[in-house]
């Protein structure tokens, strides 16, 4: 295991206590607001809208741009909530946690929207909350037989299972909270330049969702449209 994991091990649990509202209930929370929009960010379905008359009608430009985008966004909620050190955990790592799960979530629905996937089917927010895992953690959580099929299989599955949404809900705040508090502890043990932990959140952040960028684009294949 190397130390980033080691550290990430021993001390997620302790930063996950000093942040108690972080449960799995916040992720379903993060992933209504990404759906139908918060503040200043419409819902996922009208920016992936506008991507796409922005680009012409092309479809896989369009992700391209929503997924560079948010990656903008992600490195940026990074940055600023990565600078102190671990004094300020109790405070920085509930908004780094909140602020990926309201990125990763709405343009992974983005996407699925412009694949044709119904944004109001619950099947689909397990699907969507599934790909905020990674392509790594599903694939191992679907060999341990932890998950019952990949993001979208669950977005196609025959019904809607309520113990699939939990167990996805669950999964997802446990994974945001391990990569928070595994990149602070790597940035912030023996150091004591917060510029540092801004720097590597910015870049941590936004290649992570990058990446689920990626998966979404490779995994949930198009739909037709009804």
């Amino acid at each position: 295991m190397s130390v980033k994991g080691s550290l990430t091990k021993r001390f997620a649990p302790q930063l996950a206590r000093v942040a108690p509202d972080i449960t799995h209930g916040f992720v379903s929370e993060a992933l209504r607001r990404a759906v139908h929009g918060v503040g200043p960010l419409p819902p996922a379905a009208v920016s992936a809208a506008r991507a796409l008359e922005e680009n012409g009608g092309d479809e896989r430009k369009a992700i391209r741009d929503l997924i560079e985008v948010h990656v903008r966004y992600a490195g940026g909620q990074g940055f600023v909530t990565n600078l102190g050190g671990l004094v300020t955990a109790a405070v920085a790592i509930p908004a780094n946690v909140t602020g990926l799960a309201l990125i990763q979530c709405r343009m992974v629905a983005a996407i699925a929207s412009l694949r044709g996937y119904d944004l109001t089917d619950p099947r689909v927010h397990n699907a969507i909350l599934a790909t905020v895992l990674g392509e790594d953690d599903v694939e191992r959580m679907v060999r341990q037989r932890k998950l019952p099929a990949p993001p979208m299989a669950l977005a196609t599955a025959p019904a809607y299972d309520p113990d699939v949404d939990r167990l996805i809900t669950a999964s997802v705040a446990s994974e945001l909270i391990a990569r928070v508090a595994g990149k602070r502890l790597a940035t912030t043990v023996g150091r004591r330049v917060p510029v540092v932990g801004g720097l590597v959140g910015l870049g941590v952040d936004g290649f992570v969702t990058w990446q689920i960028g990626r998966y979404a684009d490779k995994e949930l294949l198009p739909r037709a449209r009804r």
